[in-house]
């Protein structure tokens, strides 16, 4: 096994579209570590992309943020201006493992990881959040809606990496929420979660809303029937009852031991009745 330090995004790129053989990137490394030690891969090649500029910055642009891809849960669980814009991605990123591990882990790698359970996609795809991609053809930006393809895949192309998150800016009266639910207090993957954020009129009624499910179907849904059937609304118990509704029309879930497909399926439209009522909370409106 290869280890090469990258110093640029376009080294990186380089490097992963050359290797004819498995090619790793390690950022944080709480996957691939694991991985390493457990024998499930072994890769020819692992790319470290650490000591890329402004990979591990948090950046202010137009009004939101730039999120490098190594800045880790912790870095991110601290930074007040990302936490004060965009309060339920931030309490996505600190469910990923222990206090330990959100040392080190990232919400980068937590998307490229391709689980349907990942902590911190559904609150990133309810931002509407893009990410930059670096690839044998240049960069481009793509939302993180586009980038799962399915459990342990993505759509990233040979040679193409993450190198950032933008979420961006939001009125003054908007918030959000992410909520799942485990079967431990704490340190498991996800039976069912929901990311929901929401924009308020001078009223107090929802004008726009986003509500994304996490660990119900093959990758992260964006619900948009669930949307509509708050926007307009102030969370009454109609509308409530039509976003559940219309969560629990959108999944496809597995059946294991972790928890039926009736029971993800029912938790998953409670999980976003809730979010919805904290993010209302928190945008400025009163219930």
């Amino acid at each position: 096994m290869r280890y090469i330090a990258a110093k640029t995004a376009d080294e990186a790129a380089g490097l992963l579209v050359d290797e004819p053989g498995l090619a790793r990137i390690l950022a944080g490394g709480t996957d691939l570590l694991v991985q390493l030690k457990s024998g499930l891969v072994e890769p020819d090649l692992v790319v470290d992309i650490k000591n890329i500029p402004g990979i591990r910055d948090v950046t202010p642009e137009n009004g939101g943020f730039r999120i490098g891809a190594a800045v880790s849960a912790a870095e991110l669980g601290e930074h007040k201006g990302v936490l004060a814009l965009w309060p339920g991605v931030v309490e996505g990123v600190e469910l990923i493992g222990s206090t330990q591990v959100q040392g080190r882990a990232t919400m980068v790698g937590n998307l490229c990881n391709g689980s349907p359970a990942g902590d911190a996609v559904p609150g990133l795809v309810a931002a509407n959040a893009t990410v930059r991609i670096t690839g044998p053809g240049g960069s481009r930006d793509c939302p993180v809606l586009d980038i799962p393809a399915g459990p342990g895949k993505t759509t990233l192309a040979k040679g193409e990496i993450i190198t950032s998150v933008f979420l961006p800016a939001r009125p003054e009266n908007a918030s959000d929420a992410y909520l799942r639910f485990i079967p431990r207090t704490e340190m498991d993957i996800g039976v069912a979660s929901a990311g929901v954020s929401l924009e308020l009129a001078a009223d107090g009624a929802i004008s726009a809303a986003r509500v994304a499910l996490g660990a119900v179907a093959p990758k992260v849904l964006l619900v948009a029937d669930a949307a509509t059937a708050i926007v307009g609304s102030k969370l009454e118990d109609g509308a409530l009852a039509a976003l559940a509704k219309a969560c629990e029309a959108a999944c496809n879930p597995i059946d294991d031991k972790r928890g039926t497909i009736e029971f993800r399926t029912r938790t998953a439209g409670v999980l976003a009745r809730r979010a919805a009522l904290i993010a209302y909370q928190r945008a400025g409106g009163s219930k």
